[in-house]
């Protein structure tokens, strides 16, 4: 995946839109625009802005580490509800599916908060 790839999907996930994206990073919406339709990526000096309004690191942007997939290394044992969960999930239409987990992260992060 690009980074320009993974900055429209990190948009979705964090369910905001392409203009307020604009306004967060102090681009135009045409640069942005251009990163889609040319496949170019941002420069250099806009990674930061980026990252703090998407809420990752420079190196999760740059490599994708951790936001490109799930940790396969990982052996999930799922009871009765997970298994129920994603048969649910199966069942969603995509932008359905960016809604489930965008709300589960912004859940667990809640939840973290919590126990502090």
């Amino acid at each position: 995946m690009t980074i320009s790839e993974r900055i429209f999907m990190l948009i979705e996930s964090e369910n905001i839109t392409q203009s307020e994206f604009c306004r967060r990073v102090g681009l135009r919406q045409s640069t942005v625009s251009d990163w889609k339709r040319k496949n170019h990526t941002p420069s250099s000096d806009k990674i930061m802005d980026i990252c703090v309004a998407l809420n990752v690191s420079p190196e999760q942007l740059l490599t994708g580490k951790g936001i490109d997939s799930v940790d396969d290394s990982v052996d999930y044992q799922l009871d009765y509800q997970g298994k129920q969960l994603i048969l649910e999930y199966e069942g969603l239409n995509d932008d359905a599916r960016k809604r489930l987990l965008a709300y589960a992260k912004k859940l667990s992060e809640l939840s973290k908060m919590e126990e502090l």
